[in-house]
């Protein structure tokens, strides 16, 4: 079943922006963090909106990490982590589920003393096992846990997100 589609999905992206943008007003720089392929993707759009709309610099980054198994490899941050020191750090994905893969992907930013890290996801589903708090959320979803959400904003003409 569709539960957003291409319009819905870009007026949350765009929406959220406005979000980062307010709560962060007076930053000078704030760094996207979108973990692995449909995480970075979501920043990527994140990204070019923040840049339509605020005058604000924003660096967009990667973080890599397994979600089915976080230890298995260490987590890597596309910039040293130094450059995360005393800034805003958005870490960026496409779903939170149980909240463990924000969590991991929250590794390497303990080596450095970002300001302040927040968390932007485009589906929030309700079934949090870890201590995240998402702050910037497209849409929040109580879902069984057997369901799965999928979304689908890379290498296609149209978003979508799906709840299967």
């Amino acid at each position: 079943m569709k539960i957003l589609n291409d319009r819905q999905i870009r007026q949350k992206i765009t929406r959220l922006a406005f979000e980062i943008v307010e709560n962060n007003f007076d930053e000078e720089e704030i760094i996207l963090a979108g973990i692995n392929r449909n995480g970075m993707s979501f920043a990527k759009l994140l990204f070019d909106q923040l840049q339509a709309i605020s005058k604000q610099r924003f660096l967009l980054c990667t973080l890599k990490l397994n979600p089915a198994d976080p230890l298995e490899y260490d987590v890597q941050l596309s910039i040293p982590e130094r450059e995360c020191e005393g800034k805003v750090v958005i870490v960026v994905d496409d779903v939170a589920n149980t909240g463990r893969t924000i969590f991991y992907a929250c590794k390497p930013l303990m080596n450095t003393l970002p300001k302040k890290v927040e968390a932007a996801v485009l589906v929030d589903r309700t079934h949090k096992s870890f201590p995240i708090k998402v702050d910037y959320v497209g849409l929040s979803l109580a879902t069984t846990l057997l369901e799965d959400i999928d979304v689908q904003i890379r290498d296609v003409e149209e978003f979508s997100v799906f709840l299967r």
